[in-house]
């Protein structure tokens, strides 16, 4: 089997992210799994590993990817400063070289030289003092990879749930949740559960805006103007899709286990049950973009830095989820390449969904050549 080749971004080198990295990656079966490779400095990652008392801990440095070594740790040296590193404290030299070790990562998987990216936990300050003009990664990779939409999907091995809207303010939640939003997030999940992981019929479930899903229209009206509807259009494209349920009472019993997704209308509606179940392992997928993104869930953990407390876990299923997600991916597409699916291109984006594309894999089967 190919192994992947996974970029892992080193994040604000004032953090806990090249403590994690290098508490994963020196795991002496980690190149049985993938082929890593680090954006940053060796000088850096030298002084990363002495904090974290690696001594049995051999890399490779490289100018660039172009000649990676697949049985090692493979190191790119996006730099050569000497770099002045102030642990737990927000600089602009945070910000500046987590920028250099992103851009680098994205060159190279744009180019095809990487198979997806994981990226350690960046400052936003920090970032902004560098010049960098995103509000987070998110919003960087869809610039770059012209992705329209996304879909910020927590996932666990048995968990996974995505958001209709992501960071912003509890006031403005409500605005937001549309018909027409709520539709495109399904298609992005349904599409992403069957090309990313390999799931046929993927069952979904969605959750209310409002306090026992409305009770009826007592307490809102969203769930049978705007949610319900949605959900009953989703499921004439095929999406097998269900709810409104309560948010409440949904995670109380076994009940969430019989979906391989939820979509929850906002972001603590979403990550409270999440991290309550699955925290330090959970990972967060960027679902809707052309290449393969994931990140752990926690921060830059500034508080812990240099202690040598940082816990891998989460950061170690972030690169074995991008392992993952880019091998089916690749299979998915690969399995697709008949010229006759490729007249799926000329429909609606709304109905260009994976299951679609299945479909007209089963009808080009049946052609005589």
């Amino acid at each position: 089997m190919e192994k992947m080749r996974i970029g892992i971004t080193v994040g604000d080198i004032n953090g806990i992210g090249l403590e994690v990295i290098l508490k994963t990656i020196s795991h002496k079966n980690i190149t049985e799994v993938c082929t890593p490779v680090v954006y940053g400095s060796t000088k850096i990652v030298s002084y990363h590993k002495n904090i974290v008392g690696i001594d049995d801990f051999k890399f490779q440095g490289l100018r660039d990817a172009h000649r990676l070594h697949t049985d090692k740790i493979n190191i790119i040296n996006c730099w050569q400063d000497n770099v002045n590193i102030t642990l737990g404290k927000v600089s602009e030299a945070g910000g500046k070289y987590a920028m250099m070790s992103l851009d680098r990562a994205v060159q190279d998987l744009e180019n095809g030289l990487i198979d997806a990216v994981v990226t350690a936990p960046i400052n936003k300050q920090a970032m902004s003092m560098a010049g960098f003009k995103y509000p987070g990664h998110t919003e960087f990779f869809m610039e770059t990879f012209g992705a329209k939409e996304n879909l910020m999907f927590m996932i666990t091995e048995d968990l996974k749930i995505g958001l209709v809207t992501n960071h912003i303010p509890v006031t403005q939640v409500g605005p937001m949740i549309t018909k027409s939003r709520i539709l495109k997030k399904l298609r992005i999940m349904n599409e992403t559960l069957k090309m990313d992981f390999g799931m046929e019929r993927p069952n979904i479930a969605v959750l209310g805006l409002n306090p026992h899903a409305g009770d009826g229209g007592v307490i809102g009206t969203e769930e049978e103007t705007i949610i319900r509807p949605a959900i009953i259009e989703a499921k004439k494209k095929g999406v097998m899709v269900f709810g409104p349920y309560a948010a409440d009472s949904f995670f109380g019993t076994p009940n969430y286990k019989k979906f391989d997704a939820i979509l929850a209308m906002y972001h603590d509606q979403g990550l409270i049950p999440f991290k309550a179940l699955s925290f330090g392992s959970g990972v967060n997928y960027t679902a809707g973009l052309p290449v393969v993104r994931t990140s752990p869930d926690h921060g830059t953990g500034f508080d812990i830095v240099g202690q040598n407390k940082a816990n891998p876990t989460s950061f170690r299923h972030a690169i074995y989820a991008a392992v993952d997600i880019a091998r089916h991916r690749k299979d998915f597409l690969q399995m697709h390449e008949n010229p006759i699916v490729k007249r799926t291109k000329d429909l609606k984006e709304d109905d260009l969904t994976a299951g679609a594309l299945k479909e007209d894999a089963k009808e080009a089967a049946k052609v005589k050549i």
